[in-house]
């Protein structure tokens, strides 16, 4: 069995943050002064407001499956994908290539190259239990490598009952939101919000 392997290609620089720091303070007329710390890059990140979409971060899923790649080519805003094509005449065995036998279980590379923003709203599906197991554990593995170098942005990437407060969007709810688990999560998040009040 091949295991899916995930390169982080890309995360912001010091200077993408001070830009990203540059342009709040333009929205109000003030100049940076100090480069952002961890409790600012804190602050625009939970405000969700619109720099955080200059913060962009690329990576590489190696052997995905093509059916959980589907599953993240389904987000597009804030996005982009390129993924390993089937077309025959792209193959090194074109001659005897069939593109219409090919498994959805075929495994293939998946490049994205995404904003802060989008990495927020992506993690609220694809970390939710409806989500299939597999593509989980993908957007889970690459949260875990993102987290090295981008530590607030991970901490703010939760399942949507978490960032809703316990409400489930979905048709049919999965009972997350009834958990210990959902708890210690939902109150691990709320804190985070809960620190800027005392």
């Amino acid at each position: 069995m091949v295991l899916l392997k995930i390169e982080i290609k890309q995360t912001p620089s010091q200077q993408d943050w001070l830009d990203v720091k540059d342009s709040t303070l333009t929205t109000v007329d003030l100049r940076v002064k100090n480069p952002p710390d961890s409790k600012w890059k804190m602050m625009i990140l939970k405000s969700e407001h619109s720099p955080i979409r200059d913060l962009i971060v690329k990576w590489k899923w190696i052997d995905i499956k093509s059916w959980v790649s589907v599953h993240f080519v389904r987000h597009h805003i804030g996005i982009n994908h390129f993924v390993k094509t089937s077309r025959p005449d792209r193959q090194k065995n074109s001659t005897t290539y069939n593109r219409d036998m090919l498994p959805q279980g075929n495994k293939v590379n998946h490049k994205c190259s995404a904003n802060a923003q989008a990495i927020i709203n992506i993690s609220k599906d694809r970390l939710c239990y409806q989500a299939s197991p597999e593509t989980r554990n993908a957007w889970e593995k690459f949260l875990s490598q993102l987290k090295d170098s981008e530590p607030e942005l991970v901490s703010l990437c939760v399942p949507k009952c978490v960032y809703r407060n316990g409400l489930c969007g979905e048709p049919s709810c999965c009972g997350y939101n009834k958990t210990d688990s959902f708890q210690q999560r939902s109150d691990q998040y709320n804190k985070l919000f809960q620190e800027d009040l005392m």
